[in-house]
């Protein structure tokens, strides 16, 4: 008998499962992915288009193009879902599946921060990402403040990335000289989950560019006429240029579901990614995995992939009866891009006991390299 599984959501996660599926099925079968958007845009390549080494049309795919492969795709605002049933109302229509599989990613909150939607760019968007690049452009010198508004975000190298970028932009402008660039952080360090060590590696990168970090500066409130941004505990900083990664929340549709849990987010087997319904899967940034050492597995689109090639192949499995069920084990490993042509590297088991076990590996030019090819690869090779 034929099965369906619909997969809600064409991030990296959604995009991968859908692929594998349609790879691993017999025809018969159905896969359908639904997502709001047109086109899937290759997120990390923002930090690129913040210094205008990137325009959206390069980092930009029509989901569309899934169709010729037999992936149903159904573009549509998400209203509700039944994880019982396995269903999902899609702009008035119901969409069922024999299997569910939820990506649908984080929902980026700034209006949780008074003001802070007006005072700056934020570049976890692709039309943020560009409005920065935009207001860069034309600017001749001043204060540049990279700020994350919360201390637990995707993608964590990100920010830091995005300052040492800029500073790099600054130095090819000959700006650098003119220009100020402060990183205020609401964590206590830059990418702690890679434990202490790591972290330490990734400051070191930062301050030794001449970019002033501010640790533990948790946002209370913007001012966009003044430019000013105020912290807990009373430290205020000004700025002319700003560059912010704001709070981020289950999406409402999620938060609606039941499917939330104590965290906010979706919990899941860290193995099989099975939801507490059956035949429910749920992976990317839409979960929280807790580790040993007290903080969730990073969200991030290294273990999205990972999480849904397993959840793919334990489908298939089930569905074909071929092959074998798969596990995601918590590997994976991120560019930190530095400027200057260069990145570094972080690398390892993040379900390590009784921390993640991550090595850093120092910038060099062909990090830099191997992540050019990893956006070129990653497109061609789901389109």
């Amino acid at each position: 008998m034929a099965e369906s599984v619909l997969i809600l959501g064409g991030g990296v996660g959604g995009l991968v499962a859908a692929n594998e599926l349609r790879k691993r099925l017999p025809k018969e079968h159905r896969v359908t992915l639904v997502d709001r958007e047109a086109s899937f845009v290759f997120t990390p390549s923002f930090l690129w288009m913040l210094i205008g080494d990137r325009t959206a049309e390069k980092i930009s795919r029509p989901l569309a193009r899934l169709e010729k492969k037999g992936i149903e795709v159904v573009r549509g605002e998400i209203q509700r879902i039944d994880p019982e049933r396995r269903e999902a109302a899609v702009d008035g229509r119901t969409l069922a599946g024999d299997y569910l599989v939820l990506a649908l990613g984080a929902e980026l909150a700034p209006d949780a921060i008074p003001g802070l939607r007006e005072a700056g760019h934020n570049f976890y968007t692709l039309r943020g990402a560009e409005s920065f690049r935009d207001a860069f452009a034309s600017f001749g010198g001043g204060k540049i403040v990279v700020l994350t508004a919360a201390p637990a975000y995707k993608c964590p190298a990100a920010p830091y990335e995005a300052a040492m970028l800029i500073e790099y932009a600054c130095r090819k402008r000959k700006i650098r000289e003119r220009t100020q660039i402060d990183l205020y952080a609401a964590e206590p360090g830059p990418m702690g989950v890679v434990g202490p060590e790591g972290s330490k590696a990734v400051r070191q990168m930062v301050e030794s560019k001449g970019i002033a970090y501010h640790p533990e500066h948790q946002i209370t409130e913007a001012d966009p006429a003044a430019r000013r941004l105020k912290f807990a505990g009373g430290a205020e900083t000004t700025y002319n240029l700003l560059a912010y990664v704001p709070p981020h929340r289950a999406p409402r549709v999620v938060r609606e579901s039941g499917l939330a849990g104590e965290s906010g987010w979706i919990a899941v087997d860290r193995h099989t990614m099975q939801t507490r319904h059956e035949r429910v899967y749920a992976l990317g940034d839409v979960v929280s995995i807790p580790l040993t050492l007290g903080k969730p597995l990073p969200k991030a689109g290294v273990f999205a992939h990972a999480e849904a090639e397993a959840v793919a192949k334990s489908i298939a499995h089930a569905v074909t009866g071929k092959g074998k069920p798969a596990a995601f084990d918590g590997e994976g490993a991120c560019f930190i891009e530095t400027g200057d042509g260069k990145a570094a590297l972080g690398k390892g088991n993040f379900y390590a006991e009784p921390v993640p076990q991550v090595k850093m590996h120092a910038p060099g030019r062909h990090w830099h390299a191997g992540k050019v090819l990893f956006e070129k690869d990653w497109l061609r090779r789901w389109f």
